[in-house]
């Protein structure tokens, strides 16, 4: 609830606030911001707003509860007072779930944004008829939920229960892929003409882990030569939900070759974030002409992506030149031979 505090005096003023009244079995105090506070600085016909946060016990029955509060100038030469009425209604399941008794063993489920979560249900029908229950629920946007018979596979709308009987009923709830870490509730309806109940199903979701790596533009295949560098551009990506620390990067190559990473590790990649690194590898001097594999390996919290690449070690070109050179040389020494032994 919203207060306002407000200096209609000349000069400016520190307040004091403090509770003359609580009722019994509430907890009660003052916040401006996200700070609980027990005074403020008002300037001169200037206003500050608070708000009032009020708490009962469990057992608070309904009613009406009144709240006093008081306010005074540090030099006590100005005080005022307002009084705060709070209102606790009866829980709307209490009132709607006379006729049916919702429990549940375990009602908060924790997993990450991929999993599916069963919750087991048991419904009572406490009426002295047999009721034919509808089923319903209010979940986050995008998010699914559906009912089965216990230990069976099959998917249903509704539930046929006796008078008095219990009937075991499993709830499955699959979450948005890309919600973030935290708590999402979802409210289970199960009514009928004559009854109906209510309950609340938890599941907290942890943050996932999960890294893509790849190039620009798909190809997995480089050029190189013996004891020359060469260069890709590769990208990592956090495709999960959790924000990753440390994002470092291996290398498994040929004998005598060299990788390098720059960076040679990423220091923090939220999730949907995307980098560039920049890899150099340098076959050895002694490298046949040939194709190699090298695998580059991307670890980040407990997820680890491997690329590997084709790659194809030629010769330089120099020496393409002298072999053709040679050959050349090799043609015109056999027609310099055949023209003589045609002379003769």
């Amino acid at each position: 609830m919203d207060l306002t505090v407000t200096n209609l005096g000349r000069q400016d003023e520190d307040i004091d606030l403090m509770f003359q009244s609580v009722p019994k079995g509430w907890k009660a105090w003052l916040k401006s911001f996200n700070y609980r506070v027990t005074g403020v600085h008002v300037p001169s016909d200037k206003s500050k707003s608070l708000t009032l946060k009020a708490e009962p016990d469990e057992g608070v029955a309904p009613g009406r509860y009144t709240f006093l509060i008081k306010a005074q100038t540090v030099d006590g030469k100005f005080v005022s007072s307002a009084r705060v009425a709070v209102t606790v209604n009866k829980k709307k399941e209490e009132e709607e779930s006379k006729g049916v008794e919702i429990t549940t063993s375990y009602p908060v489920l924790q997993g990450p944004p991929d999993a599916r979560f069963e919750f087991s249900l048991q419904v009572k029908n406490k009426t002295d008829e047999d009721l034919m229950f509808g089923l319903g629920y209010e979940a986050p946007k995008n998010w699914e939920a559906s009912f089965k018979p216990a230990y069976e596979e099959k998917y249903i709308s509704s539930l046929r229960i006796m008078a008095g009987q219990t009937q075991t009923l499993a709830v499955e709830v699959k979450p948005y892929p890309w919600s973030k870490p935290g708590e999402y509730h979802i409210l289970i309806k199960v009514d009928s003409p004559k009854a109906k109940g209510e309950t609340t199903l938890t599941v907290a979701l942890t943050g996932t882990h999960k890294l893509e790596v790849g190039t620009s533009n798909g190809l997995l295949s480089l050029n190189a030569l013996r004891g020359k560098e060469a260069n890709l551009s590769i990208y990592v990506k956090n495709s999960g939900t959790a924000p990753l620390s440390t994002v470092e990067f291996l290398s498994f190559k040929p004998e005598n070759w060299k990788v390098k990473f720059n960076p040679e590790k990423i220091e923090g990649l939220d999730p949907g974030e995307l980098k560039q690194v920049e890899v150099t590898i340098t076959p050895a001097d002694q490298a046949l002409v040939g194709d190699y594999s090298v695998n580059l390996s991307a670890r980040g919290g407990k997820d680890t992506k491997n690329l590997e690449l084709r790659v194809t070690v030629r010769s330089p070109t120099t020496w393409g030149w002298i072999g053709i050179g040679i050959i050349v040389l090799v043609i015109a020494g056999l027609v310099i031979l055949f023209i003589t032994l045609g002379r003769r």
